[in-house]
């Protein structure tokens, strides 16, 4: 089988890889001319396990390559961004039709084409299979069409792409059928076969649904911090209860999903989605929160910020929040950012982040910064501070101060 795939991203690259490792012919399709030339080269432009040695092999034995332009095959799969619009919180389709059209000369009868891009409810129906319907393509007879939405961790992408259960929606039946035959290279998880809508209902709701319960965490770790009790320890208390699973309060949601799928939903039905949006501004307000906190806690110099990924021990910092907090702080302190997952220039060493800082803010769980040099911390800060948004920090010399949600009422 040879397989097409549109978007060598956080999930098109892994995907490819996996389909190579299938004895697939797979060709991967991205408009940058810099990741196509790297990628034929072998050099990944993302920090997963496992994915460098599977591209890599690949390309040795001629059953990957990367490519700016589509070619002919059996399947294609498009794995394209698709950010909301924010006038009006609605998917933006602009990524995927794009990535239809670019496939239209390629195609031919018995195809299959999927998509794999998180979209909002109903847009298979109404907007993608027209595009295939008016370039004379019977959907369901001679051409396949399927929304098929990934659900992986960054950091376990690879494992749980194979071993995870897959949504098959198809447009019909068939369509679906044919869709689940392609995903059988390699998935060993259940195959569900539904309908596209179906699909695309459910994939937005496992990411609304995570969005809501940690807004729920956050809005907790608020009413804390007002009325004077420690947020950590009511979480783990009621945890303790068997049917409760509070999750952890933190600086914001980021991500590409759970950051933006609930607006795809609440966009379609926002008379009936409240609970979805409140939610969402529960959670996109939690960098203010942080940045009021963090004005609490010193009124000017320097701030040494250790990490900005989303997700920890990964370079993914898609959507993050720390970018918005350090944003709204760069006026008023200087910033020094360290993060070990992200190459970025402007970056430091965590030596430099924390030399004279007047404060050391964590916002990402990345397992270096839950047992930190503080030695090093107490030589290099007149008066050690540390603010852990990410609650990973368990215990500090006395002559630290470590505020985290659980004691953040001290500051009022």
């Amino acid at each position: 089988m040879k397989v097409c795939i549109i978007g060598q991203g956080y999930i098109g690259l892994p995907t490819a890889a996996l389909f190579s490792k299938s004895d697939c012919e797979v060709v991967g399709v991205d408009i940058s001319p810099e990741m196509v030339d790297n990628l034929n080269k072998g050099i990944i432009h993302i920090e997963e396990p496992g994915i460098g040695d599977l591209i890599n092999d690949a390309i040795a034995n001629n059953s990957y390559s990367a490519s700016l332009t589509p070619q002919k095959a059996d399947a294609f799969i498009i794995t394209v961004p698709t950010p909301y619009i924010v006038e009006n919180y609605s998917c933006d389709l602009s990524y995927v039709i794009d990535a239809c059209n670019s496939i239209l000369p390629f195609l031919e009868k018995g195809n299959t084409v999927i998509v794999e891009s998180t979209i909002a409810p109903l847009s298979t129906d109404e907007q993608i299979k027209p595009i295939f319907e008016k370039a004379g393509f019977t959907i369901g007879k001679d051409l396949f069409l399927a929304h098929c939405p990934e659900r992986v961790l960054p950091g376990q992408i690879m494992y749980e792409l194979v071993n995870n259960n897959r949504i098959i929606g198809g447009v019909t039946p068939e369509c679906a059928k044919k869709a689940s035959e392609v995903y059988g290279q390699f998935v060993e998880g259940e195959l569900i076969l539904t309908e596209a809508k179906t699909a695309e209902l459910s994939k937005c709701m496992e990411n609304t649904f995570r969005d809501v319960n940690i807004a729920l965490a956050n809005e907790l770790a608020k009413i804390c911090a007002e009325i004077g009790v420690n947020a950590l320890d009511v979480i783990e208390m009621a945890n303790k209860h068997p049917r409760v699973n509070l999750h952890s309060p933190g600086p914001g949601v980021g991500g590409h999903c759970l950051a933006i799928d609930p607006y795809f939903i609440y966009a379609k039905a926002p008379q009936q989605a409240k609970i979805i949006k409140l939610a969402r501004d529960t959670n996109k307000s939690m960098p203010d929160f942080v940045c009021d906190n963090v004005r609490k806690i010193i009124k000017e110099g320097k701030i040494g910020v250790l990490g900005v990924s989303y997700k920890g021990n990964t370079d993914d910092d898609r959507e993050s929040p720390a970018y918005e907090i350090i944003s709204k702080l760069s006026d008023d302190y200087n910033i020094m950012i360290h993060d070990p997952h992200i190459e970025n220039p402007t970056f430091v060493s965590f030596e430099e982040v924390v030399k004279d800082s007047d404060l050391i803010l964590v916002l990402c769980d990345h397992d270096e910064f839950k047992e930190l040099d503080y030695d090093l911390i107490k030589n290099s800060m007149e008066n050690p501070v540390i603010f852990d948004t990410k609650n990973i920090i368990r215990k500090v010399p006395c002559d630290i101060k470590l505020y985290n949600y659980g004691n953040l009422y001290e500051l009022n």
